[in-house]
């Protein structure tokens, strides 16, 4: 019996009905309700002479086991058989038990005497020796487990809620630390856990519904926190408001595969999972119990992308949706709506006094004017924090000063209340705060630094204050993580720019310009002012519209432009004039060059994507500031600059400029250069040669189908992608002096031999080489954990393997036919708590002695390979995906090997890494669930095939019956029963091979 199995119920009672259900244990029941402990009821089943299916499931299914003794407890063949279950399950799968003897005393249970013993025998009366037996030894053991005794109590009512605090405690269900202190937060759960009716095996979606600020988004993560542990899929999409449009201002049909693209990579913890049509979430998910909870949702069409009805989801599964808008939720059938009101006005206070005290109560003097302070911030969460983080540590003079600035705000609108924060900030931090919510919301620190390096701002203490006052989120800004990003609540966020549109009537004469339409005014009109120092403009909802070529011209203080989904803008004739920017983030430029008279001295980050550009600019510019330098995309791209002054470059990325052919030399002296990607530019053929860059971390130059040369760039690099490009082979001085190269990818059609290896590799991909063995340089390696040889259609045969080796992805090599090695258990199989896993995907000329070596002498956990049926040491075997092994003594230490034959229609098997499951049933009752869990998944499988199965295969894994070694008596048939999610249809075959011990699993 497992003890992974999942838990529907936190608490199954065992009682005698008519001693206890109408009385003490409705108000037990009440207490576990009131703590968010789900209960199982047995809604008065009708009770027979032994206790059915559905009581033993749930028996298993749940956590803590609660034995309610009673005089007439042993009256019940029922009860007594429920206690022998009980106790089973806590010595198999280590369950909790606990007791409560209520108005009888332990010993006569344990001894079986007084009134106790009068209803015992006479349940006993008829029976067989064998069930008298086992009904007093359980009686006698279960006596002996400490609980509650009734009689010991005076206040029943004090004993319900001492025991259910500590089935609480046992359970550990209380919210993590993560959510101390939040005023109110106990009672949302309970009230939203008997919405979600988990007991329940519907498909359920409900709704939290609220204003901004009121805490959904709190309350949302709170109860994922609480409800992650019962589900193996689950996922929390945030930040849904707003625009879903992506780069280029693509349509709204990519937008929405772009969204159900997140959403299954997030769940099945994937990256990038591909998405080419509508029905995707439904085909992935409609087999699996899921938790969703979609945050903040502002759009009724974004909802039906992500959730579109509850078909799409397996049974058991929880939708949760959050949103201001009641009518989204009516809209999209959702009924079950918990709204979230504002606290009462002794709660407000509370949440008031954390921010401001840091304690749960008003100090000395403070009551009146906090309770007035509470009352004008109309008791709204987000509102009670700012106001109190803004008034911490100040006298009661400075509170009522306060007082009468927040009164004279007679709307009291949510911009007014929070509006007080941001008045009590220093000048410097207001023009932060500004900079944050119109331009830099959701930057790293150190991106935020450099872009106001030049200013008088001072960024780093600033920063602090801003979130020490509430004013940004960041879990480690106080340690001014430079990776951290800043996150500026949206509605703080909407503060900001109203501050900014106070400024000016006219919108040229603003610090900042965010809303479209009069950007676009301001830019065809030519109206711009040297007020102007930002500029974020997202054109994905504008029509096409052009500017001259002077647009900027009146803007000679702009530091920030931000234009995002540009594609629909044009110049008329050049771009003549660009300020001195420190920010340059233009998708789409339509030009072919930037204005000659453009000084980028002062840029720090130049991002270009999908631009028009031929070349930037002419000559060696002063660059000292930059750090960033992106121009994904730039099809039309012929020319980098110099950029030898470029000394605090970083990060350079060109992905798949195809019309360049040379890296300049100048990159020898970029020795902050960490990152390099230049994947997919096809026409470079020249890079410069023997340099060694200090800092660089990461090359990328696959898919550069004309490089011929080595990039020898650093001695430093980690990670060098350098596929599918025309490089021969490696360099005889790389592995002498290249000590930290962990990831190589290096394989392509022109790699046709191996010589040279640095032994630090652990991830090696030789994929699509024309290698006809494993290089003897690759074998030698010490430390190779990961092999990848994809494609390789000259291989015809593996001699030897590193013992080191995990993994192993041979898929798609066409003329193999021999894999030829000894026994060997990995060395790093332990220590590293890994598991082996080979492919051989399609590798339809393996000769019959290499499938049987592989599926029976190899040390792994995952294998595929071509097969046309089940091997013979799997003995119990059953056509389609059901196999029952006839009834006998098992053990908790017997290990099985499962083998399922597939049929070559199945055309994904990126399925397997979530959804191949393995269900053992005996008497129709479920005694284990064996998964393959994201986190044990095979590691090659990350998303769909290249090529469909050419012919039937065989994928072989193993299991365990029993996790703890404890004999356990199954006196019936067990079933094995396998599934792929949609794909279970496609199991031709399947066979079980019965492991006596470890020792079996390479015998």
């Amino acid at each position: 019996m497992a003890s992974s199995r999942i838990k529907r119920y936190h608490v199954f009672p065992s009682f005698h009905g008519p001693d206890v259900r109408r009385g003490f244990l409705s108000h037990l029941r009440h207490q576990f309700a009131s703590k968010g402990i789900t209960t199982f009821k047995d809604h008065e089943i009708e009770r027979g002479h032994t206790i059915g299916p559905e009581l033993v499931q749930a028996i298993r299914e749940s956590r803590v086991l609660v034995v309610l003794l009673s005089k007439n407890y042993a009256s019940s063949s029922w009860c007594l058989d429920e206690l022998v279950e009980i106790l089973n399950c806590k010595e198999a799968s280590r369950q909790i038990v606990m007791t409560i003897f209520y108005n009888v005393d332990p010993s006569d249970v344990r001894k079986q005497c007084g009134d106790f013993r009068k209803a015992f025998e006479k349940t006993c009366e008829g029976k067989n020796e064998e069930d008298k037996k086992r009904w007093m030894e359980a009686l006698a053991y279960v006596a002996t487990i400490a609980g509650e005794h009734s009689l010991n109590w005076t206040d029943e009512a004090a004993m319900v809620e001492k025991f259910s605090t500590d089935v609480s405690n046992k359970l550990n269900v209380t919210l993590s630390r993560d959510f101390d202190g939040i005023v109110g937060l106990q009672a949302h759960m309970r009230k939203l856990n008997t919405l979600l009716c988990l007991e329940s095996d519907e498909v359920k979606m409900i709704g939290i519904w609220g204003p901004v600020g009121i805490g959904k988004s709190t309350i949302a993560r709170a109860l994922f926190n609480c409800l992650s542990s019962n589900f193996r899929l689950r996922c929390f999409m945030g930040n849904l408001k707003g625009s879903y449009k992506g780069l280029m201002g693509v349509d709204d049909y990519d937008s929405k595969l772009g969204l159900q693209s997140q959403l299954l990579s997030k769940i099945l913890n994937q990256r990038n999972i591909r998405v080419n049509h509508l029905g995707a979430v439904k085909e992935w998910l409609q087999d699996q119990r899921v938790l969703i909870i979609l945050d903040d949702v502002d759009d009724l069409e974004k909802l039906e992308v992500l959730a579109k009805e509850p078909s799409w989801f397996g049974p058991k599964s929880r939708i949760i949706v959050t949103t201001e808008d009641k009518y989204i939720l009516k809209a999209h059938g959702i009924e079950d709506i918990y709204h979230v009101g504002f606290p009462s006005s002794e709660e407000a206070l509370e949440i008031l006094c954390l921010s401001a005290f840091k304690q749960r109560y008003v100090q000395d003097d403070f009551e009146k004017v906090a309770k007035r302070v509470a009352y004008l911030c109309g008791y709204l969460p987000l509102g009670l924090c700012v106001v109190g983080s803004s008034l911490r540590g100040e006298s009661k003079e400075e509170w009522e000063l306060q007082l009468s600035r927040i009164e004279s705000n007679l709307d009291r609108k949510i911009e007014d209340v929070l509006r007080v924060g941001y008045d009590r900030l220093s000048k410097k931090n207001q023009t932060l705060f500004l900079h944050i919510a119109c331009i830099l919301n959701n930057g790293r620190v150190d991106h935020v630094s450099s872009m106001l390096a030049d200013s008088n701002l001072d960024v780093k203490n600033g920063l602090k204050t801003l979130a020490i006052k509430s004013l940004v989120q960041n879990d480690r800004l106080y340690d001014n993580t430079p990776s951290q990003k800043i996150v500026m609540h949206y509605l703080l966020q909407q503060l900001g720019r109203h501050v900014v549109n106070e400024q000016s009537d006219e919108p040229e004469k603003r610090q900042f310009l965010v809303e479209a339409e009069e950007i676009r005014d301001v830019l065809a009109n030519e109206t711009g002012t040297g007020s102007v120092i930002g500029i974020s403009f997202d054109m994905c909802m504008m029509g096409e519209f052009s500017i001259s070529g002077r647009a900027f011209e009146g803007m000679r203080n702009l530091r920030f432009l931000k234009m995002y989904n540009s594609g629909g803008l044009r110049i008329a004739g050049d771009m003549e004039y660009l300020p001195h920017l420190r920010l340059l983030h233009w998708d789409v430029y339509p030009g072919k060059i930037l204005p000659p008279t453009f000084q980028p001295q002062f840029l720090v980050e130049l991002c270009m994507k999908f631009s028009n550009l031929e070349k930037l600019w002419g000559g060696i510019q002063p660059l000292s500031n930059l750090k960033t330098l992106n121009l994904d995309d730039s099809y039309w791209l012929k020319e980098i600059p110099n950029l030898s002054e470029a000394t605090n470059l970083e990060t350079v990325s060109l992905t798949y400029c195809t019309s360049l052919v040379e890296l300049p030399s100048s990159i020898k002296n970029l020795h902050k250069l960490e990152n390099l990607n230049m994947e997919g530019c096809k026409k470079l053929r020249v890079i410069p040669a023997n340099i060694n860059l200090a800092s660089l971390e990461e090359v990328n130059m696959t898919y550069c189908s004309r490089l011929k040369a080595f990039p020898h760039f650093s001695s430093n690099i980690s990670r060098l992608y350098v596929g599918n490009t025309k490089i021969e082979d490696v360099p005889s001085s790389i592995p002498e002096s290249w000590l930290r190269l962990e990831k190589f990818y290096i394989g392509s059609k022109s790699l046709k031999r191996l010589t040279h290896v640095p032994e630090c590799v652990s991830y090696l991909d030789l994929s699509n080489s024309d290698i006809k063995k494993i290089p003897d340089c690759v074998i030698g390696l010490p430390g190779l954990h990961f092999l990848i040889i994809k494609n390789c259609t000259k291989l015809v045969s593996l001699q030897g393997l590193p013992p080191s080796l995990l993994n192993l992805d041979a898929s798609d090599c066409g003329s193999l036919k021999r894999v030829c090695f000894s026994l060997y258990e990995p060395k790093a199989y332990k220590t590293l708590n890994a598991c082996k896993q080979v492919m051989f995907l399609n590798c339809l000329k393996l000769d019959e002695e290499a499938r049987r070596s592989i599926i029976q002498r190899w040390a792994y956990k995952y294998v595929c390979l071509p097969r046309k049926e089940v091997p013979s040491e799997f003995t119990h075997r059953a056509t389609g995906n059901t196999v029952t092994i006839t009834k006998g003594t098992l053990f908790a230490s017997t290990s099985f090997r499962a083998c399922i034959l597939l049929s070559p229609n199945l055309q994904h098997l990126a399925v397997f890494g979530y959804t191949i499951v393995c269900l053992l049933r005996s008497k129709g009752v479920l005694i284990n669930e064996l998964e393959l869990s994201p986190h044990s998944r095979p590691w090659f499988w990350t998303g769909r095939c290249p090529h469909p199965l050419l012919t039937e295969h065989v994928f072989v894994f193993p299991g365990a019956m029993f996790k703890e070694r404890t004999w356990v008596e199954v006196d019936s048939d067990i079933q094995f029963e396998f599934s792929c999610g949609e794909e279970h249809s496609k199991i031709i075959e399947c066979g079980v091979q019965m492991l006596a011990d470890e020792g079996d699993r390479s015998s």
